[in-house]
């Protein structure tokens, strides 16, 4: 067996609450004498939307030797469940840029003689735009963004709710992974901290009796290329920088020079599992957020050059064409090359 993503269950944390195997179409997960269980590897897809489902923080995302994944035996397992399940499934794939087994799961239903609805199948070709109330709902859960209003939030069978979701002055409360919430924002106008004469400390306004905080170029979250909806509205018509994970730890101008107007998204071509979903998710951004340029950074090292052969494999699949930059920065002084 080779090594992919799947999900872990802390049994210590796990209380049995449920909400988890609600969350999951696929049905990789069960509720077993009280705890979750993962009862088919290969009915896990990796992708993590049952983390932003548990309340207790139980599930987690690991790397390790499990069966692949088999779309066939998904969509097998969620057919006696009706039509609401593969919808739920079917959206779930779309919604995290998974098009090839989209397309797959389309595929086999149809040899198998079910029709989904129109709505669904016309997903590939949709935008965030333009789906449906209830396929933005559907959307948020998954993202671990839906909000309910009045006390009761979560579904029977929980025990807790956690400090961070609780409701607000407005009776608005958040459920899921905080960190996986979609958000955009402007970017900053706040100047850099001036220097010492030694040209090297910075002069904090802290001691001043000031507050500061250094200028960040970041415009929107979450940047993990795994985390991220490629139909995000802010991704729309806009530049996209793709970098290797270390790249903003060797280069000191990493902000300024690089993400300064820039949507971002990073992976590590040699360590991440289940690169096939970069590929998707790339080849998403450019045909249905319409990236208008790509900027490639990686470092010196011969692996993370990978990271350049993944866009290369999403624009052989894209119908748009889109420029492509590649910098690459030196591992001792952070030195950018264009190529």
């Amino acid at each position: 067996m080779a090594k992919r993503t799947v999900i872990e269950i802390n049994e210590d944390l796990c209380n049995g609450c449920g909400l988890c195997a609600e969350g999951c179409p696929e049905g990789a997960l069960q509720i077993i004498e009280g705890k979750a269980r993962l009862v088919g590897e290969s009915l896990c897809d990796g992708l993590g939307a049952c983390i932003g489902e548990c309340p207790q923080g139980a599930i987690s995302r690991i790397e390790r030797e499990a069966e692949a994944y088999d779309e066939r035996r998904v969509i097998e397992n969620i057919i006696p469940k009706g039509m609401a399940t593969i919808v739920a499934h079917l959206k779930h794939l779309h919604h995290h840029g998974q098009e090839s087994w989209y397309r797959q799961a389309l595929a086999i239903l149809a040899e198998k003689g079910i029709s989904v609805p129109e709505e669904v199948r016309s997903l590939s070709t949709s935008s965030d735009h333009a789906v449906s109330d209830e396929s933005k709902e559907e959307k948020h859960r998954a993202t671990g963004i839906f909000k309910e209003r009045g006390p009761s939030v979560y579904r029977q069978g929980t025990t807790s709710i956690p400090a961070d979701t609780r409701g607000n002055e407005q009776g608005e409360i958040r459920t899921g992974c905080p960190g996986l919430q979609a958000r955009g924002w402007k970017g900053p106008s706040t100047a850099v901290p001036s220097l010492s004469e030694k040209g090297d400390t910075p002069v904090f306004p802290e001691a001043q009796g000031l507050s500061f905080s250094y200028a960040s170029r970041l415009e929107q979250w979450p940047i993990q290329l795994h985390l991220i909806n490629p139909r995000a509205p802010y991704f729309q018509g806009s530049s996209l920088l793709i970098a290797a994970s270390c790249t903003a730890f060797a280069c000191g101008a990493f902000h300024p020079a690089l993400l300064a107007g820039k949507k971002l998204v990073i992976a590590c071509p040699k360590l991440d599992a289940n690169k096939e979903v970069y590929v998707d998710k790339i080849a998403a951004l450019i045909d249905e957020s319409q990236v208008a340029h790509i900027t490639v950074a990686i470092m010196e090292v011969p692996c993370c050059g990978g990271l350049s052969v993944l866009v290369q494999q999403a624009l052989s699949r894209t119908k748009r064409k889109v420029p492509v930059s590649t910098v690459v920065i030196g591992i001792q002084d952070g030195s950018l090359t264009w190529r």
